[in-house]
């Protein structure tokens, strides 16, 4: 076997620089989830709120702000108040809704807008 090349073995596997570029990415990420998740949460409380008011039966304007007023403290919503809520009747039934925009600063002067909107009925509006 005179002549034979020996045969090459392609190496396989991750370099030292691209273990860290992927590190940083991750990073990136998770920071990038973990300013974003809060916003989220809380509008889902506050979805969530605006449902319960709603199916509760009140009808008077005031009667649902205070209770607004009074659960949101315990579900921790801050962004809305209860002057924000837009409450209406559709075919007799009380609908309350909501709209707003967060600004999540993220370094120097790069930040995300988020635009929030929903009623008691379920439906996702446009803000």
């Amino acid at each position: 076997m005179q002549g034979e090349q020996p045969m090459r073995k392609q190496q396989r596997g991750l370099s030292l620089s691209g273990l860290i570029v992927g590190a940083i990415l991750l990073v990136l990420v998770a920071v990038l989830a973990m300013k974003v998740a809060p916003p989220y949460l809380e509008f889902f409380a506050a979805k969530k709120l605006i449902t319960v008011i709603a199916n509760e039966g009140r009808t008077s304007v005031d009667d649902i702000r205070k209770s607004f007023d009074l659960k949101s403290g315990i579900d921790d919503v801050t962004t809305i108040k209860s002057s924000d809520l837009e409450i209406t009747k559709e075919g007799g039934e009380v609908v309350i809704g909501f709209a707003y925009r967060k600004e999540i600063p993220l370094v120097g002067n790069a930040g995300i807008y988020l635009d929030f909107a929903a009623d008691s009925k379920g439906r996702e509006r446009a803000p």
